[in-house]
Parts: C-alpha cells; sequence; structure tokens
C-alpha cells in the first residue's frame, strides 16, 4: 500500500507527544504552546481567506442558492478560479486525486453489495473525486448460497465528490423530461463522505443504477430456457394438441391419461417458476440492499453537502498544515545544526513509526517551504535551521499584528 503524506492524529495529540519528550524545562515548553496556538491563529486566518475565495466562485454554481441569486453571481463566479482554489485546499488537507482507474476497478468489482452498478458520465461536464486515509479491515461477505466468507475490505477515511453537471441545453437536445431531473443543470455539487470502501466508490454517485451482472443473468434465463423450453415444446404443447384432437375424433377415453401428464409437466412449470422467482427476488434483495447502502451513506456517512463541504475541507486544510509546520520547526529546532531535507524526512518518519506504529510519507518539501514563507527557517547549503523559540514567537507576532494593520 502506498504511504499517505496525511498525518492520522490530531495536532493536539502531536503537541502533547513534543512537548513530552523535547521540551522539560518549563519555559521551553510554555514559550513553544505559545508558539503553536498562535500559528493555529495565523493558519486559521488564511483558511479564512480561502474559504471566502471558495464561496465567492462557487455561488454562481451552488445548488443550494435560488436561481434568482445565482443569476447575481454570473459575472463573479470564476470556475477556473474555484477549480484552482478547491484542489489547492484539497492538496492542503492532503487528500490525493482518485484515478480513473480505480473508480472504474470499483464499478466492475463490487466488495460489499455484490452488485453491479451503471453510472451515465455522459451528465458530467467534469468530475473528480480526492481521499485520504487508506486503511484495511475485515468484513463477512455472501458467499454462495448459505455461506459467508471474511474478505480483506480497503476504506477511505474521507471521500470529496466533485460533479459539474452540464447545462440544460444537453438535456433538452436528448429530450429529458425536466420533471424528471433531480439536479440543476450546470450546477456543481459537492459532497464529503466517511469510511467509503475503495471498491464501492460508485455508490457515492447521485446517479449510479443498479444493473444486473452476467452473472444473475446467467442464473436467471439459462435454467428458464434450458429447463422451461424442453417442458414445453415435449410436454405441455404435445399434451394440449393431443386433448383437442381427442375431442375432434371423440376419443375421450384417452383425455384422462393425457391430463395427468399434462398435471405433472405443470408441477415441473410450477416449480422451475419458483426458482427462477427465487433467482429474481435474490436480485431484487440486492438492489435493496444497495438502497440501504445509499441510505446509510446519505444519512450516516455524508460529512457535507455543497458549500458546506468548504468548512470541513478548510478545517483539515488548517490542521494539516499546522502538524506539518509544527512538527518541523520542532525538529530542527531540537538538532540544534544545520540539518538537509532529507535527514529531517527521515528523522520525523521514523519518529511516527516509534511513537505510534504508523508508517507515512512526510511532506516534508511542503514544511520546510510554510517555514521559510513565515520567515521561522532558513537554508544555507542546502540545509536549514531553525530561529529559537522566544525570536520565533516575536517573528509571528509581527506577521500577525501587520495582518490587520490600518495605513
Amino acid at each position: 500500500m502506498k504511504k499517505e503524506n496525511y498525518i492520522p492524529f490530531s495536532k493536539e495529540i502531536l503537541l502533547e507527544k513534543q512537548l513530552e519528550h523535547a521540551y522539560k524545562n518549563e519555559t521551553d515548553a510554555t514559550n513553544f504552546k505559545r508558539l503553536f496556538h498562535i500559528l493555529e491563529h495565523y493558519f486559521h486566518y488564511e483558511g479564512f481567506g480561502l474559504n471566502q475565495q471558495l464561496k465567492l466562485n462557487y455561488a454562481h454554481f451552488d445548488p443550494d442558492r435560488l436561481p434568482e441569486e445565482r443569476a447575481l453571481y454570473a459575472n463573479k463566479s470564476n470556475l477556473k478560479s474555484f477549480h484552482t482554489i478547491f484542489k489547492k485546499v484539497l492538496e492542503r488537507g492532503n487528500f490525493e486525486k482518485i484515478d480513473d482507474e480505480v473508480l472504474h476497478k470499483a464499478i466492475n468489482a463490487s466488495d460489499l453489495l455484490g452488485l453491479n452498478l451503471d453510472i451515465d458520465f455522459d451528465n458530467y461536464d467534469d468530475y473528480y473525486l480526492y481521499a485520504r486515509g487508506l486503511s484495511k479491515t475485515k468484513e463477512q461477505v455472501k458467499h454462495f448460497i448459505f455461506w459467508k466468507k471474511e474478505v480483506e475490505i480497503e476504506y477511505y477515511d474521507r471521500v470529496v465528490i466533485y460533479l459539474h453537471y452540464k447545462d440544460s441545453s444537453y438535456f433538452e437536445a436528448k429530450k429529458v423530461d425536466p420533471e424528471k431531473i433531480h439536479f440543476d443543470p450546470n450546477s456543481i455539487v459537492l459532497k464529503i463522505f466517511k469510511r467509503v470502501p475503495k471498491n464501492d466508490l460508485e455508490t457515492i454517485f447521485p446517479n449510479a443504477e443498479p444493473k444486473m451482472s452476467l452473472k444473475d443473468k446467467l442464473l436467471l434465463w439459462i435454467p428458464a430456457i434450458g429447463g422451461g423450453v424442453p417442458i414445453l415444446s415435449t410436454k405441455v404443447v404435445p399434451a394440449l394438441l393431443k386433448i383437442v384432437n381427442a375431442y375432434k375424433t371423440g376419443h375421450l377415453n384417452l383425455i384422462q391419461g393425457i391430463k395427468t401428464n399434462l398435471i405433472q409437466s405443470g408441477v415441473a412449470l410450477i416449480v422451475l417458476s419458483l426458482y427462477l422467482f427465487r433467482q429474481y427476488k435474490g436480485y431484487v434483495n440486492k438492489k435493496n440492499n444497495f438502497k440501504k447502502m445509499l441510505t446509510d451513506s446519505l444519512y450516516f456517512k455524508n460529512l457535507g453537502n455543497n458549500g458546506g463541504v468548504f468548512h470541513s475541507l478548510i478545517d483539515a486544510s488548517e490542521e494539516e498544515e499546522m502538524k506539518e509546520t509544527m512538527l518541523a520547526y520542532s525538529f530542527l529546532l531540537q538538532n540544534k545544526q544545520p540539518t538537509s531535507a532529507e535527514v529531517l524526512d527521515q528523522q520525523i518518519e521514523s519518529w511516527f513509526k516509534k511513537e505510534f506504529n504508523c508508517e507515512l510519507d512526510f511532506d516534508v518539501k511542503d514544511a520546510i517551504s510554510k517555514l521559510q514563507h513565515i520567515g521561522l527557517a532558513h537554508e544555507k547549503h542546502n540545509e536549514w535551521t531553525v530561529l529559537p523559540i522566544d525570536e520565533a514567537l516575536k517573528r509571528v507576532d509581527e506577521i500577525w499584528d501587520g495582518i490587520f494593520e490600518y495605513n
């Protein structure tokens, strides 16, 4: 499994661990906590600015707004700018784009449902999914008729889906009944979900429709053709013809024997029909299970829709930015000598392995870049040093004071 940049521990837990191991002096511990909190406010301020830009550039495409209100933003919302900022926030939160190959594999191989789904991707001008926090767990799934087997399922901790619907002219050209469209053309639907199985990603698409798999069709039609046609052609139809002929010729004494054969054939057809009904009922049950899973996803797994998604993503991006910056600063401070990015990366990843038994790919480049941007780290001969805590506090305080300076 590929290592992720995502750090699956809260910033408070990481602060506690750093204080416990590296800042035993009370003054140093107090100053480090002060630096931690002022950096929190700094990243929160950055997040506020990103949130405002997202809301402005999304307003024209927001399906939760009235059409009249959306029209007011026609010249204010910029789709290209929205894409750029939205993807920037996702990447800052250490979300990674899900490849089309992974999605189409999920469509063709459902782990939990055993049901094939059909998605009309032509409805969208653009779509993509981002996820983070891939983990494995064991699940019991049906195997044959009565047995169950344990399989290993991969889950994404968070999944964000972006769907940009085509405009109304496309649906008018296809002569789609406007009453049957449950979305606003040219709108952008955003959703964020928790704990989504990797091989059931397709279930979070709003237009996913169940369809019979080849296996379901074979189980339904092969017995129907293989059993029903021979009974009808060799038993039922000939028996009916003999009865008709007996009435015409007056040989009514032959009818009783023919009726017995006909009843036996009818019983065989009833048994076959019950089997076919059972097979079809199994498919219907799969569809109902899908509807239940969809309901559960919308009610229990859905963490936000449309503009509400921004708050979750901004919070996630602030958290990840804070964790990376704090760890990079703390380890460089502890080293007390210039350190290369490669060595720093190894130190932090080894620390996660030792403290949490967690393997991750720490984004050292991004962490150092943030420290440099704030003015807390300096590079010389490809090695990095950071300001002492008291100087770092002064530096960040200057930045914070400058944000609200009236000029």
